[in-house]
């Protein structure tokens, strides 16, 4: 049976700080009862409060205002990626996982990387361009470079914020899963599937590009066995 680690008292309030705001609808701006309130519904010190606020305040989540209080704040998703990309590097994940992981992020930000490309057609250029401009490079650094920037670009072109909130974890897979000296055959499929996949997206064909993804990705297969 594996251990349940138990909650600090500021981490609990700070959940229940989270539930209240997502129960009063509240938005950035809005005000939130004070740290004695809140003691007193949580059933807690003001002491546990504040550092649960001082948690949730790192991070945007909350803001303290001179004469009124304590704020609801705009989350600082900078400051957010930062922390979880040195989180995913500290953390010795199963390879396996991180394969997951980044391919449950980049097959969901496909179809709205599709309605990017078709609707901007310089979009298109700069992606082809990445992907030409790294045809011939022979420098096994800067393909893995190349590789991450293809990748980074494409979940960009999604423009769905919270996924490209995990660009970070781009990084952290290729650290632990690229090859060190992959067959100059592995880099031409590579260049290929990246260039076939941006033609799908724009032409709007997701099947072929959701088989293509996979394919790409079935290329760190033999790599995943920890």
């Amino acid at each position: 049976m594996g251990i349940v680690r138990r909650q600090k008292r500021s981490e609990i309030v700070a959940a229940g700080i989270k539930q209240l705001i997502l129960d009063e609808g509240l938005k950035a701006g809005d005000r939130l009862p004070t740290e004695q309130e809140m003691a007193e519904q949580f059933g807690v010190s003001r002491v546990s409060v504040r550092e649960a606020t001082k948690a949730l305040g790192f991070l945007g989540i909350i803001q303290a205002a001179p004469r009124r209080g304590l704020l609801l704040g705009d989350v600082d998703m900078d400051r957010v990626t930062e922390y979880l990309g040195f989180h995913l590097a500290l953390a010795d994940y199963p390879k396996k996982q991180l394969w997951r992981a980044r391919f449950a992020i980049e097959s969901g930000a496909l179809p709205f990387a599709a309605e990017a490309l078709a609707a901007d057609a310089a979009l298109f250029d700069r992606l082809r361009t990445i992907v030409e401009d790294t045809r011939h490079t022979t420098d096994v650094k800067l393909r893995v470079e190349a590789d991450i920037t293809f990748h980074r670009s494409l979940l960009g072109a999604s423009s769905a914020g919270p996924l490209v909130a995990f660009n970070d974890l781009l990084q952290i897979f290729f650290d632990r899963l690229h090859d060190p000296n992959p067959p100059e055959s592995q880099w031409a499929k590579t260049v290929e599937q990246h260039a076939r996949l941006i033609e799908e997206l724009r032409d709007g064909d997701l099947n072929s590009a959701h088989r293509t993804l996979g394919n790409h990705f079935g290329e760190y297969s033999q790599r995943l066995n920890d």
